[in-house]
């Protein structure tokens, strides 16, 4: 049996013999053949679309997949009829015609466009015409006809449903006419619909998905100050990130609480904050750790929640984050009884006072104030908690909840923790104590 690398070696020698024995003309037209490189993630969708919306993060090639596709689109069809659209006509011809993987630059010398840029208007040898548009003139999508068209950075789009809207209308000539939509993914309105929309086949992206032709060092630099913030899972990650309606947090708010885990300071106190799971091996235990700073703000300052775990690994957890942390009590919301939840806590070694809380109605009044105490400024995240703050962006004004999974097991928790300790500066300051 042959060794790994042998075959590797094999392989590397059979591909370079293949490469030597190609035309010079042949080495030309595969070096210019997108179809050879291009990646998996930036091949057009099967089936019978009308809309291919490829959401991807910054870097991922979402430009050079557009123009790609223009341009088989225009070679294939002589005489065709194309619309650029972006967000301005600076935009259209800086990125999608002259930019580095723009609709010059990719071309083929010999079936390369002209660009006439008063007419904002480029013409392929076989009569295939693309004209530039700008999506904050809406209007100026009225009268023309095209069978295909590359809208770029739709979620910037200042009047975003209005242009697409006139773009749609312009789709009436061609066999098939489809539009190709490339942008990072932002929840406006326009994204939202097409999310949604029948005839619409969605591609998402990460920047990470395009390594190898990305700086090294910039990516290092952007996963240390962006990664597992809201900024970095949009721009970077390409996720869609919305904000749920009648929501008690929304994703600005908890980005502008956020704070470098080593800026705080030593904390004054910490509680933690616990959401045992109801049965053994269920949902998540949710366990966070908050503290009183000595400014006078409260911080989130670790999700140690443990996913489905039978009840002495939860209690262990949370042992050791109050250990970690020097905590002074937790808090336990009790619905599964509150004598059991602090039996299973001194299982575990647990010899701090245990807080039981009660939930369902309890939960509501307890989760608002903790929600105006971020409005307020009076509440940070030391760091990132992607997934708890996904929950705590799913809480609703009257306790409901539309945020990910079937139980806010660490949103929950974090109230816990975070009205235990707003409760307790408030009693230190009717009875004139204040911890400095």
């Amino acid at each position: 049996m042959k060794h790994a690398t042998d075959c590797a070696a094999e392989t590397r020698a059979k591909l370079d013999r293949w490469l030597k024995a190609l035309s010079g003309r042949t080495c030309e037209r595969l070096l210019t053949d997108w179809s050879w490189w291009r990646r998996a993630d930036q091949c057009p969708p099967e089936g019978d679309w009308h809309v291919w919306l490829l959401l991807a993060g910054r870097g991922f090639g979402k430009t050079r997949t557009g123009a790609e596709w223009v341009r088989a689109f225009a070679e294939a069809t002589p005489g065709a009829r194309i619309a650029l659209v972006a967000a301005s006509l600076l935009e259209a011809r800086q990125v999608m015609v002259e930019g580095e993987s723009g609709l010059l630059a990719i071309a083929p010398d010999d079936r390369r466009p002209d660009y006439e840029s008063s007419l904002r208007r480029l013409t392929w040898p076989n009569g295939a015409v693309a004209t530039l548009y700008s999506a904050a003139e809406p209007d100026s999508l009225r009268g023309p006809e095209h069978d295909a068209a590359w809208c770029d950075e739709i979620a910037k789009w200042p009047q975003g449903e209005a242009a697409w809207d006139n773009l749609m209308l312009t789709m009436r000539i061609g066999v098939r006419p489809r539009v190709v939509a490339t942008t990072t993914p932002r929840g406006v309105p326009l994204v939202r619909r097409l999310i949604k929309e029948k005839g619409v086949a969605v591609t998402r992206g990460r920047t990470e998905s395009n390594r190898r032709n990305l700086s090294a060092q910039w990516l290092a630099t952007m996963d240390a100050i962006y990664g597992g913030t809201r900024l970095g899972r949009q721009e970077l990650d390409g996720e869609m990130l919305e904000d749920v309606e009648g929501a008690l947090w929304t994703r600005a708010l908890v980005e502008r609480c956020r704070v470098a885990a080593d800026s705080i300071g030593k904390p004054v106190r910490v509680v933690i904050g616990v959401d045992p799971p109801a049965t053994a091996g269920g949902d998540a235990c949710g366990i966070i750790a908050a503290a009183e700073l000595r400014d006078g703000r409260l911080a989130v300052v670790e999700d140690a929640s443990v996913a489905r775990p039978a009840p002495h690994v939860w209690a262990q957890a949370v042992a050791a984050a109050a250990a970690r942390w020097g905590a002074e009590r937790v808090v336990a919301e009790s619905n599964m009884g509150g004598e059991m939840v602090a039996a299973v806590l001194r299982q575990a070694d647990m010899t701090l006072p245990v807080v039981p809380v009660r939930a369902s109605a309890g939960k509501v009044r307890r989760a608002e104030p903790v929600a105006l105490a971020y409005e307020r400024g009076q509440v940070v995240h030391a760091g990132v908690f992607a997934s708890l703050e996904d929950q705590l962006c799913g809480l609703q004004v009257g306790g409901g909840y539309a945020g990910p999974g079937r139980s806010p097991d660490r949103a929950d928790a974090c109230v816990w923790a975070l009205a235990e300790l707003l409760e307790g500066m408030q009693r230190g300051m009717v009875v004139g104590v204040r911890r400095v």
